[in-house]
């Protein structure tokens, strides 16, 4: 008699998982054949197979593969952790190698490092990209700054200077070598 009630007990258990398991069939299957989905950041759903949205044009892209590195690369820069800066931007650039803001955030980790001759190479691919555009000069300026060569950074922040006068950015980092060439003068008497 125990056996029975053991069994009666056992079965209802059996047919649960086997409904589970069945279900879970299904809706693998129905994932199979829609493709693989991705919300994208306007909260609409995207096949990510074909990049299109439902009823939009499907050369519309709203995700990038480089998208999620470079957010957390500009996270970890901001915060100061350069090395996992680097490692995210690098991570962003191999996903999208024409993404020049990718290379521009590798080139700043890697001057944050110290690691001068990588962000040359990096400014070096983002200038083949864009030219030689207000934002790389400022930054070419800033990474000539805390190599200690203050002629170059003062020549590369002049450039910039010249393409755009109202840029406050430049205008500031100017004042900073300013506050550095007296330091070192003063420290060098």
């Amino acid at each position: 008699m125990a056996i029975a009630k053991a069994k009666s007990w056992w079965e209802p258990r059996l047919a649960f998982r086997g409904l589970a398991f069945a279900g879970l069939c299904f809706a693998m299957a129905a994932c199979n054949e829609i493709g693989p989905l991705a919300v994208t950041s306007d909260g609409s759903v995207t096949n990510t197979q074909s990049g299109a949205v439902p009823g939009e044009n499907p050369r519309d892209v709203k995700y990038f593969a480089s998208d999620e590195p470079m957010r957390l690369g500009r996270q970890r820069f901001q915060e100061g952790n350069f090395g996992l800066a680097e490692r995210y931007f690098q991570d962003a650039v191999e996903k999208a190698p024409k993404d020049v803001e990718g290379w521009i955030g590798l080139a700043a980790s890697y001057d944050r490092l110290g690691r001068f001759d990588l962000a040359d190479r990096a400014y070096v691919s983002a200038v083949k990209l864009v030219g030689r555009t207000t934002q790389i000069l400022n930054n070419e300026g800033y990474s000539n700054m805390l190599r200690g060569n203050l002629k170059a950074a003062r020549a590369k922040f002049n450039e910039a200077l010249r393409r755009d006068p109202d840029n406050l950015t430049v205008a500031n980092n100017l004042v900073l070598l300013d506050s550095s060439s007296k330091y070192i003068s003063r420290a060098g008497e």
